[in-house]
């Protein structure tokens, strides 16, 4: 699965009638989820979501008070959709090991077929009021990382984690940015060679 919530490989007919099947706010947070990070947020208005979520404009509104609800809607699944792929790495490797695999798994992710750098980053660019709900959601998923990395560097023994984890947490924008923009294979590297440099405290 990837970051824009669709199969990697091409689906079948009887995997695109299951999604027809899903229940309506559902429908609606994986159209959202396809168009908002291929095409935008500003791009997809309320009438091109509810055509292709299949539902009418009064269900889009039983479940979303506006669009915006549902923007927030959808990073929510991709906050959880970092969380779950960091953090049984976390849980199951010793400190230094799991930090690798992390940025490893990062890396691999921004090589998926489709992939459009981060759509957090992606998000906060379209909506630069900083008290907006969007930017509240950006924070508090930026705030997860940066603990992640900081307490795995504390587990580690590292002279200054709370530095070092903002620098990982730059890095892990940087591989968003290179994953999309540069050669994923050279991309990967550096950054593999970086983190273990942070880490390492060199």
């Amino acid at each position: 699965m990837s970051i824009t919530g669709q199969k990697t490989t091409d689906g079948t007919p009887g995997q695109a009638k299951a999604a027809g099947q899903l229940p309506p706010r559902e429908r609606l947070v994986r159209a959202a989820s396809r168009l908002f990070y291929y095409e935008g947020v500003r791009a997809i208005g309320v009438e091109r979501l509810i055509a292709e979520a299949g539902v009418t404009k009064a269900t889009f509104y039983r479940h979303f008070a506006s669009k915006d609800d549902l923007v927030v809607a959808y990073l929510q699944t991709k906050d959880a959709y970092y969380r779950a792929l960091a953090e049984p790495l976390a849980a199951a490797h010793p400190p230094a090991e799991a930090i690798d695999l992390i940025f490893d798994a990062i890396a691999e992710h921004a090589r998926e077929r489709g992939f459009r750098g981060s759509p957090f980053t992606n998000a906060a660019a379209e909506y630069p009021d900083a008290d907006h709900p969007v930017r509240a959601l950006v924070a508090s998923h930026r705030t997860w990382a940066r603990t992640l990395f900081r307490d795995l560097l504390a587990r580690l023994g590292h002279a200054d984690p709370d530095s070092a984890a903002g620098a990982l947490l730059m890095l892990f924008d940087g591989a968003m940015a290179a994953g999309y923009l540069d050669d994923s294979t050279a991309a990967h590297q550096t950054l593999l060679d970086a983190v273990r440099l942070i880490r390492t405290g060199g």
